[in-house]
């Protein structure tokens, strides 16, 4: 006899009720016209502000309803979680509002700021274990620890009171929308959001087309919807860690497979230069993962014209040290920025004939690291230029090779490249 697997989808009525568990908790933020990108696009684009809540994220609302829906007995016994980031921070101010015992097991290194957040946030509730290299080292040392205290596991995303709170940004973006919503983009990590969200709109919006993004480094949930079965990535490009991850959710995927209407990934890059131009533009601070949604509209440009758009800004808890790196990621993707193997002939006045009469008048040298180790006739030197407009790097090649300064191009080589940046 072969046995019915059961497969969870979110029902409304508990995602309703888990929208009154929330209320007080976990803020209704706005959905806000912007106007930037609704002139860019030709189009009514909107922006639910997920970045506005206390802990800067929506995680908030999937880690109270779960924790909350808990047993006394369990809610005696206290809790455990593993996070590097939002749903850590969602976690312990849970269990303060709560008054549970919690234990929030994070990466060793995890940036200072980071663990800070969280300590805040929780108090005296939460204990903070710093365990393994990656989050996968956490992870596993939280399951060893609910195994042995009898604990409940807060998953980040493949929990189904996890995924009914996450639902309920989608209840308030029908609620807050004055028109119906043509698009709504939303950022995949676990796939917890996307789950909730889209469920909402199939139920109350179903011609809403639902499109879920994903950085391009870890296309976790595309690659897994793109082979019909949920598949774990050998490695992933982290930058993007508040939606790098290798393996979606079982549930979520299920979910996520049924319901969006399109996955589609963005580069790192252009994630940056988003980060940057909402910054600049709008006085908008974000963290990768909330910028991703808002980066893939340039894909969508024609079709997106007189429509009502919505995008999910995820989170905004950007660490201020990462901005020479998200700009320095932003000029590499549009072409801006380029490292060369420079050979320096072994002669006075050589590096003056190089800023003088190989450079062009618009190009910045950013980046030199000369160091003469030899008597041979040419002197390597690593340089990082910045030019104005992309066009100009085909001529600024062809100068260096006329004059035979031209060494190597560094940034299509992949093995050294990652030492520069």
């Amino acid at each position: 006899m072969t046995k019915t697997i059961q497969t969870y989808f979110p029902e409304l009525v508990n995602i309703e009720a888990a929208a009154t568990t929330l209320k007080g908790v976990a803020a209704v933020t706005p959905l806000m016209e912007n106007f930037t990108y609704s002139n860019a696009m030709s189009a009514n684009v909107m922006l639910k502000r997920e970045d506005l809540q206390q802990v800067r994220s929506y995680k908030i609302r999937g880690a109270y309803n779960k924790i909350s829906s808990l047993s006394e007995s369990q809610k005696e016994q206290g809790i455990v979680c593993a996070s590097a980031g939002n749903h850590a921070q969602g976690v312990a101010l849970s269990c303060k509002k709560l008054k549970i015992k919690g234990t929030i097991f994070m990466p060793a290194p995890t940036p200072k700021q980071k663990v800070e957040q969280v300590q805040m946030f929780g108090g005296d509730m939460v204990d903070i274990v710093l365990e393994g290299d990656t989050f996968d080292d956490s992870y596993q040392a939280a399951l060893v620890e609910c195994d042995r205290l009898q604990k409940v596991f807060v998953h980040p995303f493949d929990d189904e009171k996890v995924i009914e709170g996450q639902a309920t940004v989608g209840l308030e973006i029908i609620k807050q929308a004055e028109r119906p919503v043509d698009y709504v983009f939303v950022p995949v990590g676990g796939g917890g959001l996307a789950s909730g969200l889209s469920s909402v709109f199939k139920v109350l919006s179903p011609e809403t087309k639902i499109i879920g993004v994903e950085p391009e480094g870890a296309p976790s949930m595309k690659t897994s919807m793109d082979c019909g079965a949920n598949t774990t990535l050998q490695k992933i490009e982290k930058f993007v860690d508040g939606a790098a991850v290798q393996r979606v959710g079982e549930k979520t995927f299920t979910i996520c497979r049924q319901n969006l209407d399109q996955m589609v990934t963005v580069p790192e890059g252009k994630v940056c230069q988003t980060i940057l131009d909402l910054y600049n533009r709008d006085a908008i601070v974000v963290e990768p993962a909330g910028a991703l949604t808002i980066a893939a509209l340039d894909a969508f440009k024609e079709e997106l014209s007189g429509k009502n758009v919505v995008c999910v800004v995820s989170g905004s808890n950007n660490d201020i040290t990462r901005t020479a790196e998200i700009k320095e990621r932003a000029l590499l993707h549009a072409k801006l920025k380029h490292y060369f193997i420079v050979r320096f002939p072994q002669r006075a006045g050589a590096l003056k004939e190089f800023v003088a009469e190989i450079l062009g008048p618009n190009d910045d040298i950013t980046y030199f690291e000369y160091s003469k180790k030899h008597n041979r006739e040419n002197g390597p030197a690593v340089v990082g230029v910045e030019l104005k407009n992309k066009e100009d790097l085909e001529p600024l090649v062809a100068r260096m090779k006329a004059r035979n300064f031209f060494g190597d191009y560094l940034n299509d080589k992949p093995d050294l490249f990652q030492f520069l940046i």
